[in-house]
């Protein structure tokens, strides 16, 4: 069989792309399929998540991913070989809605091949946490930022182009049996092994209109699921406390709190977006080195920690519709190594005493101080006891400006 394409059969080379596109198809769509609704299970606020559940969908979703890319390349490449090889006409070219449908689907199948995985690296990369890529180069993307709106809206595309993708493989699929078995041609027997040669008819559809109807087609998904608000949905954050401004000595004027989680090997970084300090504080110490305290309050509902934000909120672990805030009670005081705040962290209903150094620069009525601290989340009831999916170690860090009221 030879390998290249002629005005009547198909080589060995667009065989083996198509069949094994085929192949990978019919497991990563199930694969995601599957971790999509794992994935729903563990995210849900109101239900817990076992250490199994969540590796599953893990592995289940790495899974999917490396397979998608795959998918991309073997796209790219199948595309690039069928650009340079002639392409057997169409064996009903004289019916003229066959055809068009049939040249329509075969665009929007080219197209979604790149479109779909293509829309799933944007929101692997654009999100941070949860399933790595079983590749080495790495989790990212040139120009693509971590960015929770981008990865929402990328997130929606491929879910939508998907279901594109899934609708023309079936349009496809019946084609070819209809072909094979009501028409009796050899349209489907061309595309298997061996030399299956089948002249087409001498009337061929053009490809101008096909095209644009896969444009339409893809507009239109597009355009109702916008019109659906699907890409303006956002997470919704349970048990979302909206926190009063204090009356302090020292207004925070701006300001960052940010917390740090392993997550499957992979470091999730995210911040809480709602928070208040309510700081005294004088320059020189006491007798006992005490210059002040600090009361933070933080909404954790106003938490966002990439993939796993749902997740963050549920009952096992902040279980924010019960517990909606989370409270840093300290002592500022001046020790040999520098600035340190001593007291109680209270997340959930669990206390625990910590002790956060940080740095302090103040310039007349300005103060400028950085710090973090690392505690362990078991402390707290947060995640169960098990550290083969979650971390047990948080890093926590602030940076923020206050002026002297």
């Amino acid at each position: 069989m030879p390998t290249s394409n002629s005005s009547t059969t198909y080589g060995s080379v667009t065989k083996t792309f198509h069949w094994l596109t085929a192949l990978l198809i019919l497991a990563v769509i199930p694969l995601g399929l599957v971790a999509n609704d794992l994935a729903h299970q563990i995210r849900n606020p109101d239900a817990s998540a076992s250490e199994a559940t969540v590796r599953l969908a893990t592995t289940l979703f790495s899974a999917h991913k490396t397979l998608g890319l795959t998918v991309f390349f073997v796209a790219l490449a199948r595309i690039g070989w069928a650009i340079s090889q002639p392409k057997p006409g169409l064996l009903n070219g004289d019916k003229r809605a066959e055809a068009w449908l049939a040249e329509t689907v075969h665009w929007l199948l080219y197209g979604s091949l790149v479109l779909v995985p293509l829309s799933g690296w944007v929101h692997h990369a654009a999100t941070t946490g949860f399933a790595p890529i079983w590749w080495p180069f790495g989790q990212t993307l040139p120009f693509v930022p971590q960015d929770p709106h981008l990865a929402e809206i990328s997130g929606v595309v491929h879910f939508v182009l998907q279901w594109v993708l899934i609708g023309a493989i079936t349009l496809h699929v019946a084609g070819a049996l209809k072909h094979h078995v009501i028409d009796g041609d050899a349209t489907l027997r061309r595309m298997l092994p061996g030399l299956n040669p089948a002249h087409p008819t001498a009337r061929q559809p053009g490809h101008l209109l096909p095209f644009v109807t896969a444009l339409a087609v893809w507009a239109a998904v597009l355009g109702g699921a916008g019109a659906l608000g699907w890409f303006s949905k956002g997470a919704g954050a349970t048990g979302m406390a909206t926190l009063a401004a204090v009356d302090s000595e020292w207004q925070v004027q701006q300001g960052t709190l940010n917390i740090s989680i392993t997550q499957m090997g992979s470091q999730v970084t995210g911040s809480f977006a709602d928070w208040t300090a309510e700081i005294s504080y004088a320059e020189q110490p006491d007798a006992n080195n005490r210059h002040g305290e600090v009361t933070v309050t933080i909404s954790i509902g106003s938490l966002t920690l990439g993939s796993v934000t749902d997740q963050a909120m549920g009952k096992e672990y902040f279980n924010a519709e019960n517990f909606p805030t989370a409270t840093f009670q300290a002592d500022i005081l001046t020790t040999e190594t520098g600035k340190l705040a001593r007291g109680t962290l209270t997340i959930k209903d669990q206390s625990v005493p910590v002790e956060m150094p940080f740095d302090l620069s103040i310039d007349g009525d300005t103060a400028s101080a950085t710090g973090g601290l690392s505690v362990d989340r078991r402390s707290f009831g947060i995640g169960g006891d098990g550290t083969d999916s979650l971390g047990a170690n948080v890093d926590i860090s602030f940076d923020l400006t206050a002026a002297r009221g």
